[in-house]
């Protein structure tokens, strides 16, 4: 996710109203002239961003505390913050509405630019599923579905209509592999008498490679006598000799050892 802040826009903390759940999210366009201009340079669309808070809240008839959106999704693939997570609506039609579904516009218009960019549409995936962490219902409509307009427009409704899929080839990165086996904890964690799941493992673990010194498994969570013994004779058999094969474990000889994590 690429997320630009109010903070770094510049904006106070917004003053809409709390709110913290909803039944969902809808999805919006500008429903005027958007310039192309934004499809080649970001700091146009963070100009367009500022320009519709400007216009929100110099609007005397309907009286904006803040730009109307949660979450505003540029060409380029960044989440733009609106009110931002747990603030009401104010872009659904109606009071009703608005308290009905958070919302998320695209920086796409009836004129110039109308067609959103596969970046624009996982942007805006990006804000549906960080509004599901924070309290959005799993709906997701556009501004049409329950006020006569004609937003979101016509390729972006589509989009909506068809369950707001992410494009092919924008999907997140896949968050890094969880590791295997416990990292080595320091020498100074291997004191007499420390208890600790790890020890177990660890017990396991030189039972399992034949160098079991152990005379009871009774308290095998505990680091005792036994540890000191089956471990040393593990890091002999790793070919340490002298000093170097004495306790504590050393790094090199915890990473062979392969104790499983949890």
């Amino acid at each position: 996710m690429k997320l630009v802040t109010r903070m770094q826009l510049g904006w106070p903390v917004s003053a809409a109203p709390s709110q913290a759940t909803t039944k969902g999210v809808k999805v919006h366009y500008e429903g005027t002239e958007v310039s192309t201009k934004l499809l080649t340079d970001h700091a146009e669309c963070i100009a367009e961003w500022k320009a519709i808070r400007k216009s929100h809240l110099a609007n005397i008839r309907e009286n904006y505390s803040d730009i109307a959106y949660n979450y505003g999704a540029c060409p380029h693939g960044y989440l733009l913050e609106g009110r931002g997570i747990g603030k009401r609506t104010g872009a659904n039609g109606n009071q009703p509405l608005n308290v009905a579904h958070y919302a998320i516009v695209g920086l796409v218009g009836s004129e110039g630019l109308t067609e959103p960019t596969d970046e624009m549409l996982s942007a805006i995936r990006d804000g549906i599923e960080l509004l599901r962490q924070h309290g959005a219902g799993n709906e997701i409509k556009g501004h049409r579905d329950g006020y006569a307009t004609s937003r979101p427009g016509g390729p972006l409704y589509a989009w909506v209509e068809a369950g707001a899929p992410r494009p092919k080839g924008t999907e997140p990165a896949a968050p890094p592999a969880k590791p295997k086996y416990e990292p080595f904890p320091g020498a100074s964690w291997f004191k007499t008498g420390r208890k600790s799941p790890i020890v177990a493992g660890m017990h396991d673990r030189l039972v399992a490679v034949g160098c079991n010194r152990y005379t009871s498994s009774k308290n095998k969570d505990i680091i005792g006598s036994g540890d000191v013994a089956s471990y040393e004779a593990f890091q002999r058999k790793l070919g340490f000799t002298g000093s170097s094969a004495k306790w504590p474990p050393g790094p090199t000889s915890w990473a062979a050892l392969k104790v499983p994590k949890g």
